[in-house]
């Protein structure tokens, strides 16, 4: 837990920045660096949402929220209900504005805490983006995820490249927030431990840093 919360610390400084990456309010310079090297951001983000149409009717369980943009597109495409789930108060504050200004909040839940630990209810859908990149115990996340999801999760996992993976240990070192990295047979084991019965692995294409991976209870 103490790295959960190194990184829960950091997210909730770097809480305003992290909000303008979907939003394409950041300066020219910072949109280039967030198409070449945070590719993969927006490609799971598409990604997440191909895999999990149909929405209309469903709820939704999102872990690590951060600022609400995967819960907005969520009801915007017809799901019941959203559950907003995140460890970082300054990142649930500006998920709220944004579902106020979008006036999405009767839809919404938002829970502040950390999972594994926080107590919800199961859910349709799942969406665990960006958090298992900070997560030390990735057994116990998604063996207690798996009760949670009646029917599909999404979750991203970082991948390990030569170039990529040492130069973001080193940036998030300085940071004292802890990073993780897994390879595909990693990620097969660890859903299978858990007791998921299909496990759909997708890499990112080119150097990204992630798989989107599908799990099925």
């Amino acid at each position: 837990m103490a790295d959960e919360i190194r990184a829960a610390t950091f997210f909730d400084k770097f809480a305003g920045s992290f909000d303008t990456l979907y939003d394409g309010k950041r300066n020219a310079l910072m949109r280039w660096v967030d198409r070449t090297w945070r590719r993969d951001m927006f490609i799971r983000y598409a990604l997440t949402f191909d895999t999990l149409e149909p929405l209309t009717g469903k709820t939704v369980l999102d872990i690590g929220c951060g600022s609400g943009p995967y819960i907005v597109e969520a009801l915007r495409r017809g799901a019941e209900r959203v559950t907003g789930v995140d460890p970082a108060p300054t990142m649930l504050s500006l998920a709220q504005q944004r579902l106020a200004s979008d006036d999405l909040t009767a839809r919404v839940g938002l829970v502040e805490g950390y999972f594994p630990g926080a107590e919800l209810e199961p859910h349709d859908y799942a969406i665990v983006m960006g958090v298992l990149d900070y997560i030390e115990a990735p057994d116990l996340f998604l063996a207690e995820l798996k009760p949670l999801v009646r029917e599909r999760a999404v979750v991203s996992f970082p991948s390990r490249h030569w170039f990529r993976t040492p130069f973001r240990r080193f940036r998030y070192r300085l940071r004292d927030c802890p990073v993780f990295f897994f390879d595909s047979a990693e990620i097969e084991a660890l859903a299978r431990e858990a007791g998921f019965g299909t496990v759909e692995i997708r890499k990112i294409p080119g150097a990204g840093m992630d798989f989107h991976v599908c799990l099925v209870p």
